[in-house]
């Protein structure tokens, strides 16, 4: 009898993303196999929902997706679908009431419930609904299956401790729990040892880690540890918060070779009076130090934010103390969102809630802006010469015009040209950037130079043969800190 087959489908922030290849390895780990991509609506014996709840509308998006798979379900008898992640845990029974037809429902804090869930709904014929109201394991212990070979996330820490007005995540996620150093580095060494060049520190709050067991500098400390680590060529870590941002991190930043010359801090807005009202405890004046602090240690990082727009009460004058921000800050990038709210959040019932018309257009104006200002920062790139980290399905353009595309060391996605020689996922490109967009650089020229690594090797073995039924394998969907969501609320794992 062939073995059961398993998707996942995940929705929001990066740490749910990280959540899902856990849940993947797990089901690995109980003898499914992943379905193939691109099979028909419900081809696989289980469906998995890996929800997010910082939308106004995803439970909406939640019980559509689920009422089209309603009649597959009935028509194929042992099919299970199970439910969890952020919305899971915030509607608990509710799920199972509007979809009656769902197996399995589990929260943020019990992923690893996940196969014994299924079987217990199976030998019993009725829905198993688990939902821990604390961590039960810290998750970084699960079988994971992860997607690639040369980059992978490791997560320091679970939960916030912030109270922040527009997000929900504290009460889903529960309070801050921090992993022992320990156990991060053991992680990060058998990465490495397994062929990973890249990782990704992964925490809802990640530059407050050390509050849980103690230490104000334990974040500092991770990343020089991370320096130390032979054959660990990049480290990244995504998303800290201005009030936690110290200079003993700046300095480890600069001072740790491997550790990027990238950052993301959001903003959320440059308005001080806004800023009060979300409950965000810095104000104009102590982000913008945070900036000149982090361009004078590392001249060439390259800066990225989040930015909510028409948060309630926002008026024209702290919309354009934004864009003061948006303007001294000088941004590679910005992920703009426009202020929906969430259920369960203070601001969902504040007064002065913003028209519509005013939120997009404001939204439109700080968008021309950050466009002007990518594209300006992105041309500065033109001329300089970039190892490039190779990546896989970067490129959505690449097979028609011959290209590869990967990521310079402060992330920019850069494309270029195919070296003549074999060239890996994995592997580093020498290039020099003839052209920029706001999004992206060109290479046109010939790369400059090849260098073949482990990560490279590493991906060459995964691809060789189809995987173990056990999946625990390394990786990240994309190389670097994955590209956001479209439609994920500022607030979840970007504090």
């Amino acid at each position: 009898m062939s073995a059961k087959t398993y998707e996942v489908r995940t929705y929001g922030c990066q740490m749910n993303v990280h959540d899902s290849e856990r849940l993947s390895g797990l089901l690995e780990d109980a003898g499914y196999v992943r379905a193939p991509e691109g099979g028909a609506e419900g081809e696989a014996d289980v469906v998995v929902f890996n929800t997010c709840a910082v939308r106004e509308n995803a439970d909406n998006r939640l019980y559509g997706n689920l009422g089209r798979l309603a009649p597959v379900k009935a028509k194929r008898p042992g099919m299970q679908i199970a439910v969890g992640g952020c919305l899971a845990q915030k509607d608990r029974d509710t799920i199972v009431r509007k979809a009656p037809w769902v197996d399995v429902v589990f929260g943020t804090h019990n992923i690893g419930s996940l196969p014994v869930l299924l079987e217990r709904a199976r030998v019993r014929e009725e829905a198993q609904v688990e939902i821990a109201e604390s961590l039960e394991a810290f998750p970084s212990t699960l079988p994971t299956r992860r997607e690639s070979a040369y980059a992978a996330w490791v997560s320091i820490s679970v939960g916030c401790n912030n109270t922040c007005t527009f997000c929900i995540v504290p009460a889903l996620r529960g309070k801050e729990k921090d992993r022992r150093p320990g156990d991060i580095l053991a992680e990060v060494e058998a990465l490495v040892a397994e062929g990973v060049t890249e990782i990704t520190l992964l925490g809802q709050n990640v530059n407050a880690y050390g509050s849980d067991i103690g230490d104000r500098e334990a974040f500092s400390k991770l990343l020089r540890a991370c320096g130390a680590v032979e054959g660990l060529e990049r480290v990244r870590f995504t998303s800290p918060h201005p009030r936690d941002f110290t200079d003993d991190v700046i300095a480890a930043m600069a001072e740790t070779p491997n550790v990027m010359p990238q950052l993301h801090m959001p903003l959320q807005s440059g308005s001080d009076r806004v800023l009060k009202a979300m409950r965000r405890s810095y104000r104009q004046e102590r982000y913008l130090g945070i900036i000149e602090k982090v361009r004078a240690a590392m001249p060439d990082a390259a800066i990225s934010t989040d930015i909510i727009v028409g948060f309630p009460g926002e008026t024209e004058e702290d919309f354009e103390q934004t864009l003061h921000v948006v303007r001294e800050s000088r941004f590679a990038q910005a992920f703009t969102f426009q202020y929906s709210k969430r259920p369960g959040t203070p601001a969902a019932t504040m007064p002065d809630q913003i028209p519509k018309e005013t939120v997009q257009a404001r939204y439109e104006r700080l968008v021309a802006l950050q466009e002007e200002i990518s594209w300006e920062e992105n041309g500065k790139q033109t001329g300089r010469v970039l190892e490039v980290l190779v990546a896989e399905g970067e490129g959505r353009k690449d097979g028609a015009t011959r290209r590869l595309s990967g990521r310079a060391p402060d992330n920019r996605l850069v494309h270029f040209t195919r070296p003549e020689e074999p060239v890996r996922p994995g592997d580093m490109v020498t290039v020099e950037v003839t052209y920029a967009a706001p999004h992206h650089l060109l290479a046109e020229g010939p790369p400059k130079a090849v260098r073949r690594t482990r990560a490279g090797d590493a991906w060459e073995r995964r691809n060789a043969a189809p995987p173990a039924a056990s999946g625990v394998m390394l990786g990240l969907p994309t190389v670097g800190a994955p590209p956001p969501d479209p439609a994920p609320a500022a607030g979840c794992a970007r504090d």
